[in-house]
């Protein structure tokens, strides 16, 4: 008996459909390799070119004059306490309108435009932020050059990704979970609060990795809202936050960043020698990395964990 046409016409079909399978988990694999070959080559280079430089003394010390290696104590504190003030005012109301948006709001042409305008303002430029910031938040506040200024333009930056993010991850999450939580019985915030939430969170830790990787990279916006001044000396104890020179304080006037000293090192050349400029940035660079990858992997851990205490999975 002969095979029909129409047969060997579906494993000629079958064929292709295999074959174009294979190719695309191939490109798809090679996308992947080299993505991690890339990350692997970057820290590789930094770990390298940071030997002899990180030591405790260079991530806790202060720095030293234009002759000598000196730390980044400061500015590596500066960075983590603008991450932390931004995130706080980031996360709640970009969490908050991620519900909003996903729960209560319509699918109309407003909320389509708030999502619009969301992404657009995620792709702007951030130099053009940091120059929008500059006039907001130093010359018409009268604030000058503060750590406050700071904060609130990456905020201004980054509270809509987080915002759409957010939104995205409770969407995910199936409307079947919703239908049975309100037929037993629960309220609607209730299957917000208890089961939507709860279920979004990969989806939310992943916002928040994302908006604190920019916040905590970011240079242009700090330029021109919280100024180039390296700091020194930051007395520890003094907890007023509304005394200037206390490094707690939102509107002390130093609070330049590793990624702002990085720019600065490498582009005004404060230092005596090119090795020794060479020294600081690499290492200013290779902690810098490495504190990024330290939050992002604890904050996969602890996502995971609320995951699991949240859904008893």
């Amino acid at each position: 008996m002969t095979a029909s046409p129409s047969a060997g016409k579906l494993r000629a079909a079958s064929g292709r459909s295999v074959v174009a399978d294979k190719a695309a988990t191939v490109v798809l694999w090679g996308m992947g390799g080299f993505v991690l070959l890339l990350l692997g080559l970057i820290i590789l280079h930094f770990v390298i070119a940071s030997i002899g430089v990180m030591s405790l003394s260079f991530i806790f010390g202060e720095p030293g004059s234009d002759t000598e290696l000196g730390g980044v104590g400061p500015l590596l504190f500066n960075s983590l306490y603008m991450l932390v003030l931004a995130m706080l005012i980031a996360v709640p109301l970009g969490l908050l309108a991620g519900i909003y948006m996903s729960e209560y709001a319509a699918d109309n042409k407003v909320t389509s435009t708030i999502r619009f305008a969301e992404e657009a303002i995620s792709s702007v430029p951030s130099i053009v932020v940091g120059l929008f910031g500059l006039i907001a938040f130093v010359n018409l506040t009268h604030w000058g050059f503060t750590a406050l200024a700071g904060v609130l333009a990456l905020t201004l930056f980054n509270l809509p990704l987080m915002a759409r993010l957010s939104e995205q991850a409770l969407q995910a999450v199936p409307q079947e979970e919703r239908s049975a939580s309100l037929a037993l019985g629960a309220t609607k915030w209730q299957t917000i609060r208890h089961v939507v939430v709860p279920l979004a969170i990969p989806g939310i830790v992943t916002g928040i990795i994302l908006t604190a990787g920019r916040v905590f990279g970011e240079a242009a916006v700090l330029l021109f809202t919280a100024g180039v001044g390296t700091p020194h000396h930051y007395n520890f104890l003094n907890l007023n936050i509304f005394d200037e020179n206390s490094p707690w304080s939102p509107f002390r006037h130093t609070a330049a960043t590793l990624s702002v000293f990085i720019w600065k090192t490498n582009s005004e050349g404060t230092y005596a020698s090119q090795q020794l400029q060479q020294q600081v940035g690499d290492g200013a660079s290779a902690l810098l990395l490495a504190t990024v990858l330290i939050f992002n992997i604890g904050s996969r851990f602890l996502g995971r964990l609320l995951t699991r205490r949240l859904t008893a999975a």
